[in-house]
């Protein structure tokens, strides 16, 4: 049985991360998308595999937060798009490029309401 890792307990107890907007926590797990898919790129399946639990535990944060109820839907789609692609058959037919697309608009307007 595998051992579940909290990568970012102190950012959840803090409640920092309950602080961010939903555009920010999205921007912050497409960050760390993007470096799984780079790492799977450079054939680092270890690296690739950590990035991709840190993606999931804050998309888990992301769906405690109260003031996402509206958005739950998305971002539990978003969730299972993403377990299908990076450890399923990709039955939904995303690609890498879909998924930097998809992360960085909202990188985007988190960098835009810091006036960055």
């Amino acid at each position: 049985m595998k051992m579940v890792r909290i990568m970012h307990q102190g950012l959840y107890e803090s409640g920092r991360w309950f602080k961010l907007s939903l555009e920010e926590q999205l921007a912050n797990i497409g960050a760390d998308i993007g470096r799984a898919i780079q790492s799977r790129a450079k054939g680092d399946a270890q690296a690739s595999g950590y990035a991709f639990e840190r993606a999931l535990e804050l998309i888990d944060f992301t769906i405690d937060d109260p003031k996402n109820i509206k958005r739950l839907k998305e971002v539990v789609r978003v969730r299972e798009f993403l377990v299908d692609y990076f450890v399923g058959d990709n039955q939904y037919g995303f690609t890498d490029k879909a998924w930097q697309d998809y992360f960085y608009y909202f990188g985007y307007i988190a960098a835009a309401k810091r006036g960055r």
